[in-house]
């Protein structure tokens, strides 16, 4: 689907030092061709840095690129406890989506009018995307193209990154079924949510055919993938809370299906007894994970990185030729 806030910039600070001379230094035959290559000390290189980032109202392409590798990496390597009890956390942060979605069906959906209620309920789906990426927690949809750069860089395998998405996916997973159970036996009592609510939710991810759902899930892994890369961009909370909120409230509002998101939801209707069922499930889940992972992989990572790899202004700063040198794992 999908990554992070004001966060992803302090360690990315750290991270250009280890990550940025690999992906910034020319091969030795480009260097041989310039005499200021050659003098550039590593504290000029890091104060022209420093230059470009105050002078500059956005940061360059080749920036968000090593910030975003270094992001993916540092993931990649991380610890398994640690990746697990995160992409755990996302999936019970997320699930707020949810609950606040019922809530605002159960409230304003004998009030207003249709395409009132779908705004509101946009917006409510919006704040456990806030809660996540902020919180600086692991979803899938978000590394469906994050951690596929360090791949396409030649930094990490295929056999890490398919151990980072299995992981995440599987945490996730478990984190939005134990919220989904949680909502539907808290909320209903509360008198907060009508139980009806989570079955009229679950019956739009799962109201389709495979096509839909693989269609609108390339869609919102596209999404997604686009947001993590202008998170990245973005210079500080309020703007990258800004960027949060704006796309994922286009996604809920589009109604594209999220693998994980889409997962709480309809979980909820089958744990509320509404008519969905585990079959229900498995049809939304196969297409909707595929969809995401087309979209992240393919419309953004690759695009992404191909464009700032082959732009002729970037040619000499990106390079993906020179001999790959070690690196210091990275953990949060």
């Amino acid at each position: 689907m999908v990554n992070h806030a004001n966060e992803r910039a302090k360690p990315h600070a750290h991270h250009d030092a280890q990550v940025e001379e690999p992906l910034t230094q020319a091969d030795d035959g480009a260097a041989d061709d310039s005499d200021d290559s050659r003098s550039a000390t590593p504290k000029q290189d890091q104060s022209e840095d420093a230059d470009i980032d105050k002078a500059e109202p956005r940061k360059p392409a080749r920036r968000i690129l090593e910030q975003e590798i270094a992001e993916g990496l540092g993931e990649i390597e991380r610890p398994l406890p640690g990746l697990m009890l995160s992409g755990v956390s996302a999936g019970l942060d997320v699930g707020f989506s949810l609950l606040l979605m019922a809530v605002a069906l159960s409230r304003f959906g004998d009030v207003l009018a249709e395409p009132f209620v779908d705004l509101i309920m946009a917006n409510m789906y919006a704040i456990g995307f806030i809660f996540v990426i902020v919180g600086r927690s692991e979803l899938f949809t978000e590394h469906t193209t994050l951690a596929i750069l360090p791949v396409l860089n030649g930094r990490a395998t295929v056999r890490g990154l398919m151990r980072l998405w299995t992981v995440i996916y599987g945490a996730n997973l478990l984190g939005v079924a134990i919220f989904a159970l949680l909502v539907t036996t808290v909320a209903p009592a509360l008198g907060v949510v009508k139980i009806e609510a989570f079955g009229t939710i679950a019956e739009h991810m799962t109201a389709h055919g495979w096509w839909v759902i693989l269609l609108s899930g390339v869609l919102a892994g596209w999404m997604m993938g686009l947001l993590s890369w202008l998170v990245t961009a973005g210079r500080d909370t309020i703007s990258q809370v800004v960027l949060i909120w704006l796309v994922t409230a286009a996604i809920g509002f589009s109604g594209l299906h999220h693998s994980i998101v889409g997962s709480a939801e309809v979980l909820a209707g089958i744990f509320a007894g509404q008519g969905t069922t585990w079959l229900d499930f498995g049809h939304f889940l196969l297409w909707a994970t595929l969809g995401n992972a087309i979209g992240g992989v393919f419309f953004v990572a690759l695009i992404k990185y191909s464009h700032v790899l082959y732009s002729s202004a970037q040619q000499q700063e990106v390079s993906l030729t020179g001999e790959l040198r070690k690196r210091h794992s990275y953990n949060r």
